[in-house]
């Protein structure tokens, strides 16, 4: 069985807090580079992976890819500059998908 990891992606002040707790970081400058990144890090060992919203925004299409995978799941944060309220309408996507109706 693989020892899974958890990565979180998106500019460098949002995620390098996150190191400290022993969080594999991935900060990214461009989108280009974010594009690249995400599918090479979804290709190893990552049962999650946090992207901040401000970046999930820009990447919906690659984000969307991996909506239905066992792994990684892809969990939206909030980023520096605070919410979007991505990762709250995902959540209660994923809930009624799973549950058939809004309960939240």
């Amino acid at each position: 069985m693989a020892d899974y990891r958890i990565a979180v992606m998106g500019d460098k002040d949002s995620v390098l807090g996150f190191k400290a707790l022993g969080l594999d970081v991935y900060p990214v400058d461009t989108l280009d580079d974010a594009r690249h990144t995400l599918h090479r890090i979804a290709r190893e060992d990552y049962a999650i992976i946090y992207v901040t919203e401000q970046l999930a925004a820009q990447m919906e299409a690659e984000i969307n890819r991996y909506k239905d995978a066992l792994t990684p799941a892809i969990i939206l944060i909030p980023g520096k500059e605070g919410t979007l309220g991505l990762g709250m309408a995902n959540i209660k996507k994923a809930v009624e998908r799973a549950v058939g109706a809004d309960i939240l």
